[in-house]
């Protein structure tokens, strides 16, 4: 080998060798970056069962900042990104040297900056350490940065952190809460305006922020779709359309729909970044809306809470807690009244009566009395002040007479209806301490939320359902309440009640209340698929005057059953094990209800049905059925199957007219408020 050629290969040697040094060197310098954190704070949601955004929450800083995945983005604005950003994103390493070597000859020759050399993974880095580029030293940062990211997260990874922390402007960070926040929906489908305009505002978010000017944002929205035709992402039609498309003008307001069920998901696990909900999304917002309309010109302080149960398995599919989520007016709409202790009025009867029909104690053609009475000191009235006198156990139910009841409670023991709470999962609170009569009357403290799982353990066959807000939450293993039988046969009572004026006429067994003093009116049904529960009071349980459940709350129940679903399921078939039998053929004990410790008040004055006999079966001659009434004090009311048929006559005898073929139940009342009745059928 010759000198000169001995120099030369040891000059390659020398030049290979630096180089393999720098480049060791470089890597070793790449390598050694100092990664910031990888998983920035993102808001946590709430999401319904089918996954759609119930609320957000704000991270730490105020920031409206939501996590994204690339595969949930339309799959244009993806494309338009990259051609607009970066469109070598796929094949370099975190710097395009083409692009910075671009942008540099543009600045040399215009003398100004034309376009940037910053690709989206430096993109990325920048967003990450929230720093500037207006320093080499920045830019030097965020080009290891870049380097080193590339090295260490896939591509998706990279699109991924963009999507979440690009700026919007204010404090919108990420695709999502820009969507959201400026056109209301998830970008998973978007137009290629709307796509458009949010890759044009993380280059000045606050400059070209629509609500603050509408024309720099279009002005920089149709300078994305024109690129997008060039590029060849977009027909010129397509892009004429897009520049006709209005900018909106304002930011529209983040989801919050179950505000007080939402919060309390929180607590329970401010770990989470997702919770997935039991709620339905378009039930919560009909009640919502439901609830808000029903408030409108009321009185100062009145507040309503609803609760809508699949009592099939026990997931919550709607929960209002108030009539609007503030604190700022006499409403205490911050209050959530699904969870508050109320007094729960006539809405335990049902329980008593399933809870004395599996006793062995009543069934429901079973007659009782409602007449004075005591025990010892205690003696209830009913809230009209009236009697009725002898009465079928089912129809005191359904008018919710308050003596027959307690006469029943009494038979059974308080305690054994406060066991059938705790059975039915009601964490009932007792003002004494001790369980007495008048738990039957809503003498306990009860949240509305409670006294929907029992209606639902009743719906449910008497068997209890543990309720859960949560679709991957723990179900409670389900006990007994009250046999089939018994909960059938209240459920079917129940369903005999009258709907509300201008109600529709499906069966929804319901019950309504009315606490003492009016402090809370309430209704609860089922059908065969569903509970709901309203309540209506003030949340510092000052009195409300002239409100009761049947005339406030009823009607809400039945709109909201309409909300809840085009309609109503059918309410179950008796099981087998039923006693369905007509009042004539109870065995001996059954026919007649004997309080053993009341000491009922002799009334011999009082109206006895003379003819016809109860149970009778009779022809119908069709020019009226004769009835007689012994006793009493006239004028007399006459009503056939609740009905008034003739109202104020003084004669004892008379053809009662409105009677069909089948059962007819014939009442009459005197002066005095004093009732007998008896059924007949009419062939």
């Amino acid at each position: 080998m010759s000198r000169r050629a001995g120099r030369a290969l040891a000059a390659l040697t020398l030049v290979l060798g630096l180089g393999a040094a720098g480049r060791d060197g470089f890597d070793d310098w790449v390598g050694r970056t100092e990664l910031p954190g990888l998983a920035p704070a993102t808001s946590v949601e709430m999401l319904d069962r089918n996954g759609v955004l119930l609320r957000a929450y704000t991270v730490a800083d105020g920031i409206w900042r939501m996590g994204a995945d690339p595969g949930r983005v339309d799959p244009l604005f993806l494309k338009m990104l990259i051609a607009f950003e970066d469109h070598r994103f796929a094949d370099h390493s975190g710097v395009d040297p083409r692009a910075v070597l671009r942008a540099a000859w543009q600045a040399l020759r215009h003398g100004r900056v034309v376009s940037g050399g910053s690709t989206l993974t430096m993109q990325v880095a920048r967003l990450l350490e929230a720093s500037g580029t207006g320093n080499w030293a920045g830019k030097l940062r965020q080009t290891r940065l870049a380097l080193a990211l590339e090295r260490r997260l896939s591509k998706d990874d990279i699109l991924r952190l963009y999507l979440t922390l690009a700026p919007y402007g204010g404090n919108l960070e990420g695709i999502r809460a820009a969507s959201l926040a400026w056109f209301g929906k998830e970008p998973a489908r978007l137009t290629p305006a709307q796509a458009a305009l949010l890759i044009a505002l993380p280059q000045a978010p606050e400059a070209r922020r629509p609500d603050l000017d509408r024309t720099a944002a279009r002005v920089a929205r149709n300078r994305v779709l024109d690129r997008m035709v060039s590029a060849g992402l977009l027909s010129r039609g397509a892009a004429e359309a897009g520049f006709s498309e209005p900018v909106p003008a304002a930011r529209r307001a983040f989801p919050a729909l179950a505000p007080h069920l939402t919060d309390r998901a929180l607590a329970a696990a401010p770990e989470r970044a997702q919770h997935l909900l039991s709620l339905d999304a378009g039930v919560q917002t009909a009640l919502e809306a439901l609830a808000g309309k029903a408030l409108r010109g009321t009185g100062p302080g009145l507040s309503v809470a609803m609760v809508a149960v699949d009592h099939k398995t026990g997931e919550i599919i709607a929960s209002v807690g108030s009539g609007g989520y503030s604190g700022a007016d006499s409403r205490q709409g911050f209050v959530d009244m699904t969870q508050a202790l109320r007094s729960p009025g006539s809405t335990l009867k049902p329980l008593v009566y399933a809870l004395a029909f599996d006793a062995g104690l009543a069934h429901p053609e079973t007659l009782i009395a409602d007449r004075p009475i005591a025990f010892g000191s205690y003696a209830p009235q009913n809230f009209d002040g009236a009697f009725r006198g002898d009465i079928r156990v089912a129809e005191a139910l359904r008018q919710s007479l308050n003596i027959p009841v307690v006469m029943l409670t009494e038979a059974l023991g308080p305690e054994h209806l406060m066991a059938g709470l705790v059975r039915a999962g009601v964490r009932a609170v007792l003002p004494g301490g001790k369980p007495g009569l008048a738990l039957a009357l809503g003498g306990v403290g009860v949240t509305l939320e409670d006294l929907v799982a029992l209606y639902a353990g009743l719906a449910e066959g008497g068997q209890s359902q543990a309720l859960s807000y949560r679709l991957d939450g723990a179900v409670g293993t389900p006990r007994r309440i009250v046999s089939r039988a018994a909960a059938w046969q209240v459920g079917h009572i129940l369903a005999g009640l009258t709907p509300p004026p201008d109600a529709p006429m499906n069966r929804l067994a319901y019950k309504t209340g009315t606490s003492y003093g009016h402090r809370d009116a309430w209704a609860i049904g089922f059908d065969g698929r569903h509970v709901v529960g309203i309540w209506i009071g003030r949340p510092d349980g000052t009195p409300v005057p002239g409100a009761f459940g049947g005339d406030s709350a009823a009607p809400l129940l039945f709109d909201a059953f309409q909300r809840l679903k085009p309609q109503f399921d059918p309410l179950p078939p008796p099981p087998p094990e039923t006693l369905l039998i007509g009042a004539s053929q109870l065995p001996e004990p059954l026919k007649r209800f004997r309080s053993r410790s009341a000491e009922i008040a002799a009334d011999r004055d009082a109206p006895v049905m003379a003819f016809p006999p109860d149970g009778a079966v009779l022809e119908n001659a069709g020019d009226g059925l004769p009835v007689k009434v012994r006793a009493g004090r006239a004028p007399f009311t006459w009503l056939v199957s609740g009905r008034p048929a003739e109202v104020a006559v003084r004669q004892r005898e008379l053809l009662l007219q409105g009677l069909g073929p089948g059962f007819s139940e014939i009442t009459v009342i005197d002066a005095e408020g004093r009732a007998a009745r008896v059924r007949v059928q009419l062939r």
